[in-house]
């Protein structure tokens, strides 16, 4: 009883911090606490440590580059603190693989599905606050001549795509560094996790250029992710895409294709 009441503690602490420090909203502050005590609790602290490293460089990047994305927020569904949708985007399959391996502890698959599910995620967030470095305009990831404004979905860039594998490259070191299931081949555990991660992230952006949920503000004229309103407070109306397909779906489908790239590579 005693290992998850740490856990407990030891997931409310760390959630209270990133509540106090501003990147989590009430929401967001109770769904991390959920998801870090079934990571801590029912996987083990190889576990916790990638859940970290995804936790604190993403919400670093996140703090370190916010007055540079400060334009772009009008572009994105949510501010810089997650709430509970962006959360269980972000950490539900991982939450769901550490509780199949409190059931199925002798299933190394588990552990490489969940390292890929946070590498993608952590691919994706890297690949969009390195982004908004880059000093040119990205592109359309479907249509590469295409030039895009900046925070729009579905736009790649060069500094983008490097923060995105580096941002992969992160977990998947801690998923061969701190597995309790050692490989033969670390190095191509190492490649195929990095790999699965930055596919992951492409995905999400191929998503977000084509059936992700898209709106309109007509005060601004201006393409948004927000819905039903607009930063300025104006309603918007969708203009292409999947209505029910929002930001934080995508970046479930993300860590899901992720998996599939590991599976079946």
């Amino acid at each position: 009883m005693l290992p998850y009441l740490y856990s407990l503690l030891a997931a409310f602490a760390i959630a209270y911090f990133a509540y106090r420090a501003k990147t989590l909203n009430p929401s967001g502050f109770l769904a991390a606490v959920v998801v870090g005590f079934i990571i801590f609790g029912m996987g083990g602290w190889q576990w916790a440590i990638a859940l970290l490293l995804f936790f604190i460089s993403s919400s670093a990047l996140t703090k370190a580059f916010k007055r540079r994305k400060a334009g772009l927020n009008e572009k994105f569904s949510k501010g810089s603190q997650r709430d509970a949708g962006q959360v269980f985007g972000n950490g539900g399959l991982a939450t769901l693989f550490a509780f199949l391996h409190f059931l199925f502890p002798a299933e190394p698959l588990l552990w490489y599905a969940f390292i890929a599910t946070l590498a993608a995620v952590n691919a994706d967030t890297w690949a969009t606050e390195i982004g908004v470095l880059n000093p040119d305009p990205p592109r359309s990831i479907i249509h590469l001549d295409q030039r895009v404004e900046k925070g729009t979905s579905g736009g790649v860039s060069l500094y983008g795509s490097v923060g995105s594998f580096l941002g992969a490259a992160l977990i998947a070191l801690s998923g061969v560094l701190f597995t309790p299931f050692p490989s033969q081949s670390p190095i191509l555990a190492f490649l195929i996790l990095s790999f699965a991660g930055f596919a992951g992230s492409l995905f999400d952006s191929f998503l977000g250029a084509t059936v992700q949920a898209m709106y309109l503000c007509p005060a601004c004229d201006k393409e948004t992710e927000r819905h039903p309103q607009h930063s300025c407070g104006q309603t918007t109306r969708l203009i292409r895409g999947w209505g029910w397909l929002n930001n934080d779906l995508v970046n479930f489908f993300c860590s899901l294709f992720s998996i599939g790239f590991v599976f079946f590579i």
